[in-house]
């Protein structure tokens, strides 16, 4: 990943890396990864995460419709 620092401006391009990390997801992986996942819970973990991704699709679609 590369940032340009523009007028030496390095706090913008901070900024910058710092969002573009937290878009491709980099800080939640390093947090999931600072210790050991057994496979089994990785797998419950998976799934109340697509759980509540479903969820929440469906209610944002309720919202939009008026319900």
């Amino acid at each position: 990943m590369q940032v340009s620092v523009r007028d030496n401006n390095v706090d913008q391009a901070l900024r910058a890396l710092k969002k573009k990390l937290q878009r491709e997801g980099v800080f939640r992986e390093m947090k999931l990864r600072r210790y050991y996942e057994k496979p089994s819970e990785r797998k419950a973990r998976e799934g109340s995460e697509a759980v509540r991704r479903l969820r929440k699709v469906e209610r944002k679609r309720k919202e939009r419709e008026g319900f």
